[in-house]
């Protein structure tokens, strides 16, 4: 069963033939909502919405652990996770989707491991490539034979949140190698490692990220909206190529 997880701009599936909702209870507390089950073409899909169906929870509270393990425990074998994004590196603007191949981590606080200590040895996990290679190829393929343009690598640095970063961060982090910027990249993709999910990222790009281009004084928050329509109907058509192949 295939896991897509909804960021902003993507609250719904609605080419998903829903079967049922279920509120799956994990150990680490409540999913961001129900897990919505159904079909899209030949294949079963489960769906949930990371910032809640309304879309009222921020991405520092987001409770990733419980996300990850309610799909992974209700059978999901492989997981999409689509988000929004800045663009950092000249050739990632606006409206642009990417499947980003590495992450660099700058957010603090968050629950980001499954480990709480006392149950067991510790366990490391490698995390040298943050992102199923498998998954990454199955969204590159399918997105060229439905004709849909997707660029090839990104670093995904991941941000605290909620605020935007300033035009200093950008240059930061753009001089540590990240191309993209966004709040949500991480914890999930490491838990997802942690229970051998089989993970990747399919981001949009919905505005230059502060100091770039059309965001040198500040971000267009106007021009977001028919961004992120105009991109999640490419992400769906790629998502409905996924459960054809």
């Amino acid at each position: 069963m295939l896991g897509i997880i909804g960021g902003s701009g993507l609250t719904q599936l609605a080419n998903l033939d829903v079967s049922h909702r279920e509120v799956v209870r994990t150990p680490y507390g409540e999913p961001s909502g129900p897990l919505t089950f159904g079909r899209i073409g030949c294949r079963e899909v489960a769906f949930i919405a990371r910032h809640g169906y309304g879309h009222t929870i921020p991405p520092h509270l987001v409770n990733y652990r419980a996300n990850i393990h309610a799909l992974e425990s209700s059978g999901v074998t492989q997981v999409v996770s689509v988000a929004s994004v800045g663009g950092i590196r000249a050739d990632l603007g606006p409206g642009v989707l990417v499947v980003p191949h590495q992450i660099i981590d700058y957010t603090w606080g968050r629950e980001m491991t499954f480990q709480s200590g006392g149950d067991g040895p510790v366990v490391h996990v490698d995390f040298t490539e943050p992102y199923d290679a498998d998954v990454r190829r199955m969204l590159l393929d399918v997105a060229a034979r439905v004709g849909e343009p997707v660029t090839d690598g990104a670093v995904y640095a991941t941000t605290q949140g909620p605020r935007l970063e300033t035009a200093a961060e950008i240059n930061r982090m753009q001089g540590d190698g990240a191309d993209i910027v966004g709040m949500t990249g991480m914890p999930e993709a490491g838990l997802a490692r942690e229970l051998e999910l089989p993970y990747a990222a399919l981001c949009v790009v919905a505005n230059w990220a502060a100091g770039r281009a059309d965001s040198l004084h500040g971000i267009r928050f106007e021009s977001l909206e028919a961004v992120l329509q105009e991109a999640m109907a490419r992400v769906r058509r790629i998502i409905e190529g996924l459960c054809e192949a």
